[in-house]
C-alpha cells in the first residue's frame, strides 16, 4: 500500500543551526515519503541544506522581504504537492515515530495534533542541550479551548482539503494564527488530540519568548476574540496561566519518548555553524 506524500511546512529566520536540527530530525523519521518546504523569511541563506541532506526531497523558497511567519507559512502552502499536510516551527523537533503515528491516527479523523515536551536549553557551542523539561499535555475540550488553547501547531498532520476550504492562514492573527487554524478546523472537521510526546518545543530564557509582550499580544488577542466570539480573554504571562484551575484541571496522562539527549545535525557534525 502506498503512503500518502505529506507536505511539510517550514518558516525560518535566521536560525540555520536550529533548522538543521529540525532537519535532521525529519531525516530520522520512520515514516520517509515527505515533501520539505523550508520557506526563509528573507533571513540568513539556507540553500546548503539541500546539499546537507541530499536523500531529502527539500525545496528552499527565499521571500523577497522579511513578511513575517504567517505570510511564510502561506507562502510554502503553495507549493504543497502532498495529501496531508504537517505544520514545524524552525526551532522544534520530532522524535524518530512522530510522523508515522500521526498518520495512523489520522485513519479516523481529519487532522490531528501531539502533546509535547516543552525545554529550555543551554548552548554548547552551536549544540543545545536541554537544561529543564516539561510535558504539555492536556485534554482536547474544545469549549475550554476557546479559553486557553492547548493546540501546538508544530508537528500537527492535517488533510488537503482543510487548506483547500480554509484557505490560507489568517495573516491579521499575528499571534494567535495557529489558535485561530485550530478554531476553524473544529468547526467544520474532526481533531483530535494524541496521547504522545513526540513533538519537542524549544524555548530558552525564564520562558521569555512564550509570553511575549503582552500589550503588543492584545490587539490581536481582541481581534481573535471578535472573530471567533470569545468575549474576554486572559492576556497573563503562558506559565501563570497552566497554573490556573481551570486550566490545571484538563491535565491529561501521555507517553513520554525523549531521552534528553540532544539532536546533533550533520552540519553540527561536520563543524559547522
Amino acid at each position: 500500500m502506498e503512503r500518502p506524500l505529506i507536505s511539510v511546512i517550514i518558516p525560518t529566520y535566521n536560525r540555520p543551526d536550529f533548522l538543521c536540527e529540525l532537519l535532521e530530525s525529519l531525516w530520522r523519521q520512520t515514516y520517509r515519503n515527505l515533501q520539505i518546504i523550508v520557506v526563509n523569511d528573507a533571513g540568513e541563506p539556507v540553500d546548503f541544506v539541500r546539499e546537507l541532506y541530499p536523500e531529502l526531497d527539500l525545496t528552499v523558497v527565499n521571500m523577497e522581504r522579511n513578511s513575517k511567519h504567517v505570510h511564510a507559512r502561506n507562502r510554502g502552502l503553495t507549493l504543497a504537492r502532498g495529501e496531508l499536510i504537517m505544520l514545524c516551527d524552525d526551532d522544534d523537533l520530532l522524535l524518530p515515530t512522530h510522523v508515522e503515528r500521526m498518520v495512523r491516527e489520522l485513519a479516523d479523523c481529519d487532522m490531528v495534533y501531539s502533546d509535547v515536551e516543552i525545554f529550555d536549553y543551554k548552548l554548547e557551542g552551536p549544540v543545545r542541550r536541554a537544561t529543564s523539561r516539561f510535558v504539555f499535555a492536556y485534554e482536547h475540550d474544545v469549549e475550554a479551548m476557546r479559553r486557553f488553547s492547548t493546540f501546538v501547531s508544530s508537528g500537527c498532520l492535517f488533510r488537503r482539503e482543510l487548506y483547500d476550504r480554509l484557505g490560507p492562514f489568517d495573516v491579521d492573527m499575528y499571534h494567535y494564527w495557529d489558535w485561530d487554524f485550530f478554531l476553524q478546523a473544529v468547526e467544520h472537521y474532526r481533531v483530535k488530540r494524541v496521547p504522545v510526546a513526540s513533538a519537542l518545543y524549544a524555548f530558552s530564557g525564564a520562558g521569555d519568548n512564550m509570553s511575549g509582550n503582552l500589550e503588543d499580544m492584545r490587539p490581536y488577542l481582541d481581534k481573535l476574540s471578535a472573530k471567533h466570539g470569545l468575549g474576554t480573554l486572559p492576556t497573563k504571562n503562558f506559565f501563570l496561566l497552566l497554573e490556573e484551575p481551570e486550566v490545571k484541571v484538563r491535565r491529561a496522562q501521555t507517553e513520554v519518548l525523549w531521552d534528553g539527549a540532544p539532536i546533533i545535525s550533520r552540519r553540527m557534525a561536520e563543524g559547522g555553524g
